[in-house]
């Protein structure tokens, strides 16, 4: 299971755990109330985890495109054609804008890195 995946059931489960938590507090059961808030702690100590590791992942990557010697934007002749650009360039890798990566790189338009001058 990727991390996406088990963040989000993560976050579904302490949704679920608030909500019986309300009921259980709305009944006044203190059983029910301790254990919720447990798995509550619990649950969000690993949310919190998981979160981390997904940053700590896109910050390595991200470190590693722009210890890349090339970069610059890729025209629009190339993005009509990718195949035959990325088969071109040994180690190219093309970075979207709209992506959680080009977010993070503060990207304005496509952009694509490698090792060699392309």
């Amino acid at each position: 299971m990727s991390l996406k995946q088990e963040l989000q059931n993560l976050n579904n489960r302490i949704d679920t755990c608030q909500r019986k938590l309300e009921a259980a507090k709305g009944r006044g059961d203190q059983e029910m109330i301790s254990k919720f808030t447990d798995e509550l702690e619990k649950l969000s100590k690993k949310a919190s985890a998981t979160q981390h590791k997904l940053k700590y992942d896109m910050n390595k990557e991200r470190k590693s495109l722009l210890d890349m010697p090339f970069s610059r934007p890729i025209t629009k002749a190339e993005q009509a054609d990718m195949g035959k650009l990325k088969k071109s360039v040994k180690g190219l890798v093309v970075v979207h804008p709209m992506t959680k990566l080009g977010k993070e790189l503060r990207l304005e338009v496509m952009t694509g890195y490698a090792p060699k001058k392309f």
